[in-house]
């Protein structure tokens, strides 16, 4: 996909489209958080626990979402699939675990048959320092994407 230098119309639709996949992947990632707690817990239980930690699974969310519009913007600009998604991927990953985790603790009710209860009792147990690792992913996956596209946008420069 060539991009025209000054064209307004490249220039909202290479701006438009990560934005788009951004805000989706916020929304989406918040949905998983409320799908996967609600499931477990309930409803009001879901809100109660995102009224607690809302500092941690917004940030984690807005994370993610910057990281998945920053790679949809490279993608466009370079015209095909980079390293950089695995990265996402990774961090994305990361995220939702740390944010679900604030929750799982309470599996321990249905599935001890399973021989869950353990894991999930020590992913209870740190649900904070999750939180904290999923927002250390995050920054290292924008930062990682970032240079990217810095880097792919002088290159596209010199072309």
């Amino acid at each position: 996909m060539a991009l025209e230098k000054g064209s307004t119309a490249t220039t909202a639709t290479g701006i438009v489209r990560p934005l788009q996949f951004g805000i989706g992947a916020f929304a989406l990632l918040l949905a998983i958080y409320f799908g996967v707690v609600s499931l477990i817990s309930g409803v009001g239980f879901a809100l109660e626990q995102f009224a607690t930690f809302w500092y941690f699974i917004l940030p984690l969310s807005l994370g993610f979402g910057i990281q998945v519009g920053l790679y949809t913007y490279l993608k466009n600009l370079v015209g095909q699939h980079g390293a950089s998604g695995k990265v996402v991927a990774v961090s994305g990953t990361t995220s939702t675990a740390a944010m679900v985790s604030c929750c799982a603790h309470y599996l321990t009710n249905i599935l001890p048959i399973l021989g869950v209860t353990g894991i999930l009792a020590v992913v209870a147990e740190y649900q904070v320092e999750l939180f904290w690792l999923g927002l250390f992913f995050n920054a290292a996956g924008i930062l990682y994407v970032a240079s990217m596209v810095i880097q792919a946008t002088k290159e596209h420069k010199n072309a």
